[in-house]
């Protein structure tokens, strides 16, 4: 009776070791950012924030045109009239560690991208005058186009002592940048 179990034990062992040893060589291997998104836990806003905002919309575009709108930071300006100015602390396209200068509103903006599933999720979060912002952007075909949804929160000196002016700057602050996202894609 000890010998079958044995050498049931043993077999289940080496595919265990056979399944992690895969799994480790495939985490270590290049991987599409589709595949290596999976193996990471999306970045989320501070959810005990005490000015979170989150908006949506369906913009009437194909995916690619929206990401690409949304990515090219240095072409804020062009179509979000409230930026200022945009300038790329790191070249090229846009992941984990780049860095990003911009102004807005009257705030200086150091931004960090955290997070870039191309195509899919967008991250990027930084200080600015005492206040430190985490902003999440999801996009979504759909049979219509592209949903999109973001989401922002901040924390911060300056947020505890004007939450509710710091609340409706960043509701405004929102509400216009998707819509000037939705206006720029869909007349490209």
């Amino acid at each position: 009776m000890r010998a079958p179990a044995a050498a049931t034990t043993t077999a289940l062992t080496l595919a265990l070791l056979l399944t992690a040893s895969t799994a480790a060589s495939a985490l270590t291997t290049d991987q599409t950012p589709t595949a290596a998104a999976a193996h990471r836990t999306d970045v989320q806003i501070d959810e005990h924030a005490p000015v979170i905002t989150r908006a949506d919309i369906l913009i009437h575009a194909p995916l690619h045109t929206v990401w690409n709108i949304q990515t090219d930071v240095e072409k804020w300006p062009a179509w979000q009239p409230n930026v200022e100015t945009v300038v790329k602390d790191t070249p090229g396209q846009l992941r984990p560690g780049s860095r990003f200068r911009w102004s807005t509103e009257g705030l200086d903006i150091t931004s960090t991208v955290r997070q870039v599933d191309h195509g899919r999720r967008l991250a990027w979060g930084g200080p600015a005058q005492g206040i430190t912002a985490v902003h999440v952007w999801t996009f979504t075909p759909t049979r219509e186009g592209v949903l999109v949804h973001t989401e922002e929160s901040w924390t911060g000196e300056p947020v505890t002592a004007n939450q509710a002016a710091l609340q409706a700057a960043l509701d405004n602050s929102l509400h216009n940048w998707v819509t000037n996202l939705k206006h720029e894609a869909e007349t490209r």
